[in-house]
């Protein structure tokens, strides 16, 4: 056996041993001299009752015996981890990494200090890679990408508020720091885990050498012919390595995406139009635009929620023969799963939203809005924000003389839902407070509404407009359907059925708006605002969300009908798709002046 100098060696063979007592690793013998395993006091055959005695170091060869696989198989397991929860089975972690035969051929070229120090460090790294992939699954779960390590941090703060609504703040607090220790428990385990299999290799140099050796010619004979195991899945792995590139290309990219979000933003035809020109086809209209939570693409085709169509066409059928039109198309949204605002801010800026560090970056701009633009033509802008339990800055930014908080809105009924009030009653408040007062400046809003946001527990029902009051006729069981149980008693299955269930009280609510209170002068502009989470639409869903125009003048249908939306309220498969960043200018061409033609380009879509 080749050793390195300075590789000590007990005597009985080629077993290098650390120079000293201290190992944390439990794999080299004591100091002879205190007790250890080298000591006459500890071999002796019999006690002076002639038994046997008990033999000093059997714990730590028990140790050894266990602890060498159990490392190995944690290892194994953090480098060959899938990235999607659909490739997640036993077969799954049957790979050979490559980043594993490259350390273990680094280890053994090392001397026995760089070696633990180069080990430690590679535990740690690779307990940071573990907990990076299982972030990543989280979102996948939840928002149907990765986690982004520039600008996703502030979403934790949401997803503990999103776990105290749902399973109260106990649950909550316990959830954090189960997640925290679990963190450094990975973190510490791992690193462990690299130190006893990096003096496993020591001991054994020899016939660690001729494995790395042969494992390495079988992953490249793995690579070059395509082995796998698992469909999808090849067995000469580098899984890891791919992680961490594309992360760090995520990175670089959010870093340096400043200047390109900058270019776009200043590319606006739109930032210098008079108020004379911008919106001339709707003067005397109120224009609503209301966000439907998750209201996606999935909602009106897949056949398990076909009573949503239902609903729609029901609801053509009605406005129909009350003399309001519709025409509904379909928007591809920046997100899924979650980030409301992400949407809101892209329909509304005409800007490629995606990102928390691109929300930031507009907020800081002075971008025209589509509520800028109806405040700038002389319309009252406002906008009514059930969702906002806090104050609601952005506000200011979108362009609104008056903007409502969660707070603001009087609302006297029980906590239904994530949050607070239900749609039927944020409607009825919008209605009473700007709508309502004969000879009423035109008002533009914009109402995100709530009701369809996970977890689906409540259901409440579409109730007489003049019943909703200040809200405590909720406090009644006659105007709530049902209260369903703790979001972890529920199926998949029965997942998918309440989110319809709330899907489709918030289009009934909807529906029922326009045919109260739907005079010549209403518009409404309803759309979703991302598709569910894929425990609803299963991975790899579009991003795609229903759009509607409602009207009464058909002279504002008339307007939109370059645009080849179908009639309804329910888009069939063949509507035309928009990026959702192209609705404000679209909407600003048809229904006031052309861009100013002296005016730099919009950018090109990303």
């Amino acid at each position: 056996m080749t050793n390195h100098p300075g590789d000590p060696t007990d005597a009985a063979g080629d077993d290098p041993i650390p120079a000293t007592g201290d190992d944390p690793t439990g794999e080299g013998p004591t100091d002879a001299t205190g007790g250890g395993t080298g000591g006459d006091e500890g071999r002796r055959a019999a006690d002076d009752a002639g038994r046997p005695a008990e033999v000093p170091g059997r714990g730590r060869r028990v140790r050894r015996a266990v602890g060498g696989p159990l490392a190995a198989l944690l290892v194994a397991a953090a480098l060959t981890a899938p990235d999607q929860l659909r490739e997640l089975s036993p077969a799954a972690f049957l790979r050979l990494p490559v980043e594993a035969l490259i350390v273990a051929a680094a280890l053994l070229a090392l001397p026995p200090r760089p070696r633990r120090v180069v080990a430690a460090l590679t535990g740690v790294a690779l307990g940071l890679v573990t907990v990076v992939r299982l972030t990543d699954l989280g979102f996948q779960v939840a928002w149907d990408r990765p986690f982004d390590l520039v600008s996703d941090w502030v979403l934790f703060d949401d997803a503990y508020a999103f776990l105290a609504g749902s399973v109260g703040r106990a649950g909550a607090v316990g959830a954090a720091v189960g997640v925290v220790l679990l963190a450094v428990g990975l973190l510490v385990a791992l690193a462990l885990a690299a130190l006893r299999l990096a003096a496993l290799l020591a001991r054994h140099d020899t016939g660690a050498r001729r494995a790395v050796a042969a494992l390495t010619v079988g992953w490249v004979a793995c690579a070059a012919l395509g082995v796998r195991i698992v469909p999808g899945v090849p067995v000469a792995d580098s899984g890891a390595t791919a992680l961490v590139r594309y992360h760090a290309v995520q990175v670089r990219g959010g870093l340096s995406d400043g200047d390109v979000f900058a270019a776009e933003v200043a590319a606006d035809p739109f930032r210098d139009a008079p108020g004379d020109q911008l919106l001339t086809a709707l003067r005397g209209k109120d224009v609503v635009v209301a966000f439907v939570e998750s209201y996606g693409r999935d909602a009106v085709e897949e056949p398990e929620f076909a009573q949503v169509g239902t609903v729609l066409d029901e609801g053509t059928r009605r406005l129909r023969a009350a003399g309001i039109g519709s025409r509904s198309a379909y928007l591809t949204s920046p997100t899924a799963g979650g980030g409301s605002w992400l949407a809101h801010a892209t329909l509304l800026s005409g800007l490629w939203i995606d990102s928390q560090q691109r929300h930031r970056s507009l907020l800081a701009t002075d971008r025209l809005t589509l509520g800028g633009a109806f405040q700038r033509a002389g319309w009252r802008t406002v906008g009514v924000m059930p969702g906002a339990l806090a104050d609601w800055p952005e506000g200011r930014f979108y362009g609104y003389d008056q903007f409502y908080p969660a707070r603001e809105l009087g609302y006297q009924g029980p906590k239904l839902g994530y949050f607070l009030m239900p749609d039927q009653y944020a409607l009825s408040e919008l209605q009473r407070r700007e709508r309502s007062t004969p000879g009423h400046p035109p008002v533009m809003a914009e109402i995100p509404l709530t009701s369809s946001h996970s977890p689906w527990t409540s259901f409440p029902r579409v109730i007489d407009w003049d019943d909703v009051g200040d809200g405590s006729v909720y406090h009644r069981n006659s105007a709530v359907a049902d209260v369903g149980g703790k979001p972890v008693r529920r199926t998949a299955a029965q997942i998918r059925a309440d989110y319809r269930r709330t899907v489709e009280y918030t289009l009934k609510s909807l529906i029922s708006y326009v045919e109260t209170y739907g005079d010549d002068d209403l518009v409404l502009v309803f759309l979703g605002d991302h598709q569910p989470s894929p425990v609803v639409t299963g991975e790899d869903a579009s991003r795609d969300v229903p759009v509607t125009v409602v009207a009464r003048d058909p002279k504002v249908l008339d307007r939109i009908d370059g645009w080849q939306w179908q009639d309804g309220l329910r888009p069939g498969p063949g509507a035309p798709v928009w990026r959702m960043d192209t609705f404000r200018d679209r909407f600003l061409t048809t229904f006031g002046s052309r861009p100013d033609p002296g005016a730099p380009p919009a950018a090109a879509p990303r």
